[in-house]
Formats: structure tokens, C-alpha cells, sequence
């Protein structure tokens, strides 16, 4: 079981319309993650991008695109991601498979470390931290979406910005396969969230997720802003 502390986070991009022997790739990697007891895997599909191929690819209301990306994410300890591995290179042919260090804050009940608050606003360039929460679509906290009151309460921490993925298929420490299905609203799949800012900001926020996510994982990154634009919300026409 993942524990806080230093982690891997092994993420892999294919496109949905990959088969191995039949089956769509990002089925095949999940059910290797779950007989190699990885403690949960993420599967989101893209709204947009493209490939080597150059094509840009975009998914539209009504229109059911069959060639978007789709993004596996699993974090666990670097033992249980090398072990892995080979199974994952002999699967996808096609695609970008990257593995990271990352630090896990909180996973399932595990409580984080709660760091020194500081004040001050900043401008969000050179080294920040991300923060990634995975939590369940079906959690909620007081009547609302858990996800919703996260992002709700990051506003009211003067998070730079936040940006909630709803995965398609997945599976957590309880080793219950979801898969989205056609027609359905909600569900048990799993919810990311994911948040970049200062180390001081993040800081902030860790023991508010501490309150508020009961059950999920919770990492924390190092990363590097090359570059970090917004709309002016008082600028004339917007």
C-alpha cells in the first residue's frame, strides 16, 4: 500500500482506438495494474490534442469521436512501478509511456503532514508544486460533490487555478473495476483534480483536503512554470 513520502507516478498516453490482441489498450494495462496489485489506476480520455501524425483531434457535443488520447495514470511505490514496466512496454506499441517522481501527501486515510501556513499573493512563474487529488465522482461532503467543494474552497485559498478530469474507466484500493457506460450520468470513477501554485499556497490548502477527502490520494510534485497566462477579468469586451 502506498504510504506519504517519496513515489513514482507512471503515466502513459494512447490513443483510444489502440487494440492489444482485441481488447482497447487502456483495458489491458488496467488489468495488468490489477494483477501486479497497484493500488489504483486512472484512465481520462482528451477533449482535444494530437499525435505524431500531426491530425488535431477534438470531441464535440454529439459527435462521438473514435481518435481521441486517452491518459493511464498510476502512482505507487518505485518497487511496484518497475515491476510493472515490462508489461506496459510490451503492451503499448504505440504511445508515450513517462514516469515521474512524485510525493504523496495523503493516500486513502492516511493523514499528511500538515506544513506551516504562510500569507502573500504571487506570480506563478519558475518552480511551483502541483497538487493532484483522485478521488470518487459519488463522494460528497454536505449535500454537494466533493469535487465541487474542493475547487470551491482552493477560490476561497487564492489558488491560482484548478482543473477537474473525469475519468473513463479505473479502479482503487478496493479493486472494483468502473467503466464508463453509455448513457450514464454518474458513477464510482474516479474524479482528478489537479492544482499548481507556490509551495506557501499549496501549503495552505493540505490541511483543508486533510478535512475534507475521507477517502482517495492526494500527491504532491515538483514542476517547473515556463510559461503562465490568464484573461485580465476587468479588460472591456470579456
Amino acid at each position: 500500500m502506498v504510504t506519504p513520502g517519496p513515489a513514482k507516478k507512471l503515466s502513459i498516453y494512447v490513443d483510444e482506438t489502440e487494440k492489444f490482441h482485441g481488447k482497447p489498450v487502456y483495458e489491458v494495462l488496467i488489468d495488468i495494474f490489477f494483477k501486479r496489485k497497484i493500488i489504483g489506476v486512472s484512465v481520462f480520455r482528451g477533449v482535444a490534442g494530437y499525435g505524431s501524425d500531426g491530425v488535431f483531434h477534438t470531441s464535440k457535443m454529439l459527435e462521438l469521436s473514435t481518435s481521441m488520447p486517452v491518459k493511464i495514470e498510476v502512482v505507487d511505490s518505485e518497487e511496484m512501478i518497475n515491476k510493472a514496466l515490462p508489461d506496459v512496454y510490451h503492451v503499448v506499441e504505440k504511445g508515450l509511456v513517462e514516469i515521474s517522481d512524485t510525493n504523496v501527501v495523503k493516500c486513502c486515510r492516511n493523514a499528511p503532514q500538515k506544513n506551516e501556513i504562510k500569507e502573500g499573493h504571487m506570480k506563478l512563474e519558475g518552480k511551483a508544486k502541483m497538487l493532484r487529488m483522485i478521488i470518487s465522482e459519488d463522494d460528497q461532503w454536505e449535500g454537494e460533490p466533493l469535487y465541487e467543494a474542493i475547487v470551491k474552497r482552493l477560490i476561497m485559498s487564492d489558488i491560482a487555478g484548478a482543473t477537474v478530469y473525469k475519468a473513463i474507466a479505473g479502479y482503487g484500493p478496493h479493486k472494483r473495476y468502473h467503466k464508463k457506460k453509455t448513457l450514464a450520468t454518474h458513477g464510482e470513477l474516479p474524479i482528478l483534480i489537479t492544482v499548481m501554485d507556490t509551495e506557501e499556497k499549496i501549503s495552505r490548502v493540505i490541511p483543508i483536503l486533510d478535512e475534507l477527502v475521507g477517502e482517495g490520494i492526494v500527491v504532491l510534485s515538483d514542476v517547473n512554470v515556463i510559461k503562465y497566462t490568464h484573461r485580465d477579468v476587468g479588460a472591456e469586451g470579456i
